[in-house]
């Protein structure tokens, strides 16, 4: 009987001990600031040119305690990312209109409106909108710091891009193209 206790007792601590770490995300760690809520209407967020194409950022590091970004994006037909690395942030692309074709770990997907991928760090990605209209993709990274890459290449000057300055700006964010 004490044995069949014992198992018991060992069995529910190591669950618990298992599960904990799950538990965890659910509420912020002892310390971390709890953070103001945030409304974002349809038309708001800092808006930023990057290489041609608008984004929109909708929440920012400062919004979220470094926590996360998201920005919506507005591409042109044809516009494409090639595969490129991150160091630092897993990235979610949500398609709200249009079609846009995403390559994570070497498969290709077509995404249309309300389809998403997941690019975590580490694995090389890439996208290129397709058809003939515009996308409209939300973008989020886990943690936030990638809009100060984006600014800063939205500060370049206007016409054809320097390619080796824009991956000099991309690579002191820790993102690597491959």
């Amino acid at each position: 009987m004490k044995r069949i206790a014992f198992l018991r007792t060992t069995l529910a601590a190591g669950a618990m001990t298992a599960l904990r770490p799950l538990a965890a995300h659910d509420r912020p760690a002892p310390g971390d600031p709890v953070l103001d809520p945030r409304i974002v209407r349809e038309q708001e967020g800092q808006q930023v040119n990057v290489l041609g194409d608008r984004m929109t950022f909708k929440l920012t590091g400062e919004d979220t305690g470094g926590r996360l970004t998201m920005i919506e994006e507005y591409n042109d037909p044809g516009v494409a990312i090639p595969p490129h690395i991150h160091d630092n942030e897993d990235e979610i692309f949500r398609v709200l209109e249009g079609e846009l074709e995403v390559t994570v770990a070497g498969e290709t997907t077509l995404l249309r409106a309300g389809d998403m991928a997941f690019g975590p760090r580490g694995v090389a990605h890439s996208w290129r909108t397709v058809g003939e209209g515009k996308t409209r993709v939300i973008l989020t990274a886990f943690p936030s710091g990638i809009e100060k890459m984006f600014e800063e290449i939205g500060e370049l000057p206007a016409g054809p891009p320097d390619m080796p300055t824009v991956f000099g700006i991309c690579g002191r964010y820790g993102i690597h193209f491959v």
